[in-house]
């Protein structure tokens, strides 16, 4: 074994930090090792969660597991380690002719920690989360020993680690089924709406498109509450597409990503500058409905075009809160929500509103069920604290969920997915939090 080692370790929203182990291996051997000279021990992907999920006294890194085991054309299988991004995942598949089946807005998470999470994308009331798809892993114990967990193999290990968030063990290896596409492209429609009323009722519209997210803005009040922009989409045809693309459907156009150099100030994000950026992207779309044809990574990936895009919001980091409100209270629960954060004058550069289908009985520990989620980005600061809360308290009253991997702040739980796993070495700075919150 290597001599143990601290240093400072943050996930995307650059809070908190912590000065903690951490190590990265390749080797099974390797790692059975650390799992059995640590108490304590927390896997972490890519690091590109909100919160403190993933921060532990001792981190295993699944960076170095990062290669391709088999990838199954015929059939659209492709088995991994965990460490294998989804970046990675779509730079070889999307020219044969797949696509992920379920991605959340970002490339840059590793399948290990999509499986922890169970993520979900704009497709969940059409396609479920991203386990529906998982056929099978390979997960070491707090034992060393490695298992196998499918449906049919050790079913209760499978989906306790379904949106575990890393409770179980770490997971090694993944195989899981890609989707068949003709193009790399989106045939996108983006409607704008004036208020919550109709946002909500476009949702329930929209209800047979594949793809529906909104972007909302939070500060609005009184007849405007809600105004938004709702984009649905559906993987093209190639048939479908304009001549300058068509010819190599499955191919996309080198882009110049720009990058933001150094953390912002902490004056330039407030309530005023959000205000204009939302007045600004909300009268952009200059008229009510615009159709058009998009590549895969703008659709799904907006914020990945800008490299460390998170620095915007200064050194103190930010939080991203995110919250689930079952269907039939919805209208009612959102527009509380958005009511509370337009007093606070804490405004939320983006904000994204969804609708979800039916949750997977089985896969108890995930966080989507039917009804709508709001998610929003804070900046760290004195007043954040409060407003936290105060939409904890809606989010209860409301029968809703708080979704772990984004969460860093909230008192509590709202899942139930600490009941059997309390006892697990594998615990993160997260499981502490919520259990002594809950004590």
């Amino acid at each position: 074994m290597k001599p143990n080692f601290t240093q400072k370790v943050t996930n995307w929203g650059n809070f908190p930090v912590v000065e903690k182990e951490m190590r990265s291996e390749d080797s099974f051997k390797r790692i059975k090792e650390f799992v059995l000279n640590h108490n304590e021990v927390i896997a972490r992907g890519n690091g590109r969660c909100y919160g403190d999920a993933s921060l532990g006294e001792s981190m295993f890194s699944t960076k170095k597991l990062n290669k391709f085991i088999s990838f199954d054309r015929l059939n659209g299988i492709i088995e991994c380690e965990s460490g294998v991004l989804l970046s990675d995942v779509l730079e070889i598949s999307v020219p044969q002719g797949y696509f992920l089946y379920v991605t959340p807005g970002t490339k840059f998470i590793s399948v290990g920690g999509a499986i922890a999470s169970d993520v979900h994308g704009k497709n969940h009331h059409a396609e479920g989360c991203f386990s529906e798809y998982v056929i099978e892993f390979k997960l070491m114990i707090e034992s060393g020993e490695i298992i196998i967990c499918s449906r049919e193999e050790n079913a209760d290990k499978f989906w306790a680690t379904i949106g575990g968030m890393g409770l179980t063990g770490i997971i090694l290896t993944v195989k899981f089924k890609l989707k068949n596409i003709e193009s790399a492209y989106i045939r996108q429609e983006s409607i704008k709406a004036e208020n919550l009323d109709e946002i909500f009722r476009l949702f329930e519209e929209s209800d047979s498109w594949t793809y529906t997210v909104a972007w909302i803005d939070c500060l609005q009040k009184g007849k405007n509450i809600g105004r938004s922009i709702l984009m649905r989409g559906e993987h093209a045809f190639q048939h479908e597409l304009p001549q300058n693309v068509s010819k190599n459907p499955l191919r996309l156009k080198k882009k110049f990503e720009p990058t933001v150099p150094f953390y912002f100030p902490g004056f330039v994000l407030n309530s005023l500058t959000v205000k204009i950026f939302n007045l600004l992207y909300y009268k952009k779309q200059s008229k009510k409905e615009v159709k058009s044809f998009i590549d895969y990574e703008t659709f799904f990936y907006p914020l990945d075009f800008v490299k460390d895009w998170n620095k915007i919001y200064g050194r103190n980091g930010f939080i991203q809160y995110q919250m689930m409100i079952p269907k039939n209270k919805g209208k009612e629960g959102i527009k509380k929500i958005l009511e509370t954060i337009a007093n606070s004058g804490n405004g939320s550069f983006l904000a994204v509103l969804k609708l979800y289908g039916k949750e997977n009985p089985q896969a108890y520990n995930s966080f989507p069920f039917e009804g709508y989620s709001l998610a929003l980005d804070f900046k760290v600061n004195s007043k954040l604290k409060k407003l936290v809360e105060q939409l904890d308290t809606i989010v209860e009253e409301f029968d809703g969920r708080i979704y772990l991997t984004k969460d860093s702040m909230s008192k509590s739980s709202l899942t139930n997915y600490l009941k059997n796993v309390q006892s697990s070495k594998f615990v993160s700075l997260q499981h502490k939090r919520i259990i002594n919150n809950n004590s």
